[in-house]
């Protein structure tokens, strides 16, 4: 059986649709405070690995329906097939389940509804960076082992697809102590009770409507005020994202 690689250089670099559907869910939740994306080369490999090992992790802390967990790749070679067979066996070894993967290509208009942009190594954050328009965006490109505490002397989670099964599983183990070190951070902040907007828009949605309130159907859902970024290393605050944003 022969694979096509996870890696930088073994494709040219894959033209980016502005039509590319959104990575499910970021369909205006309010109960969810944090939108995070995975990103590697093709989206077979390491990314999904990352979003598998963070939604368990998630769900083990109860954290789940705080966060929006995807992937996707800078490439788009390899969209709509599953993840890479030694992937989704070492995660299956592991008591992980990525069956249901398809990989998707990563869209820079996905940047206005995600918090974290998360790199699996340097030429992933230097693609990400570059196809960011804005300050803001490029601020949400971060490595994953960036999180790792203290730091390690490599920032790149390697390419397990020219190697054996040994450095898939070794990939792996420095995606879940990463990822551990991530979602450390995040919860804090997760795990505030949710703004007074969120808890009380289902009870809005439910009233009747009045004669002097814009009509709603065609609104996208708010999202809750994110205080999140904050508690990660390398994000501005709040207040110079309104700045960067031209909000007074």
């Amino acid at each position: 059986m022969s694979f096509a690689p996870d890696s930088p250089g073994a494709h040219p670099q894959a033209s980016v649709t502005s039509d590319a559907p959104l990575p499910e869910p970021l369909d205006g939740d309010a109960t969810v405070r944090f939108r995070i994306c995975f990103v590697c080369s093709g989206n077979i490999c390491r990314s999904p690995m990352a979003e598998v090992v963070l939604r368990r992790l998630a769900e083990e802390a109860g954290l789940a329906d705080r966060l929006a967990i995807s992937s996707a790749g800078t490439g788009d070679w390899h969209v709509g097939e599953q993840a890479d067979p030694r992937a989704l066996d070492v995660l299956r070894a592991h008591g992980y389940d990525g069956a249901t993967h398809r990989a998707r290509q990563f869209d820079p208009g996905w940047f206005d509804d995600l918090d974290l942009v998360v790199a699996l190594d340097r030429s992933h954050e230097r693609i990400l960076k570059n196809w960011a328009t804005n300050e803001v965006d490029r601020s949400k490109v971060q490595l994953l082992r960036s999180f790792e505490m203290p730091r390690s002397d490599s920032m790149d989670v390697p390419d397990p697809y020219y190697s054996d099964h040994a450095l898939f599983a070794a990939v792996l183990g420095m995606i879940e102590r990463a990822d551990r070190a991530l979602l450390d951070q995040l919860a804090p902040a997760l795990r505030l009770p949710a703004p007074a907007t969120a808890r009380g828009s289902a009870a809005a949605h439910d009233r009747e409507p009045t004669q002097d309130r814009e009509p709603t159907q065609d609104r996208k859902p708010a999202r809750p005020p994110l205080h999140v970024q904050e508690q990660l290393p390398g994000f501005p605050s709040t207040a110079d994202q309104e700045q960067g944003q031209g909000k007074p």
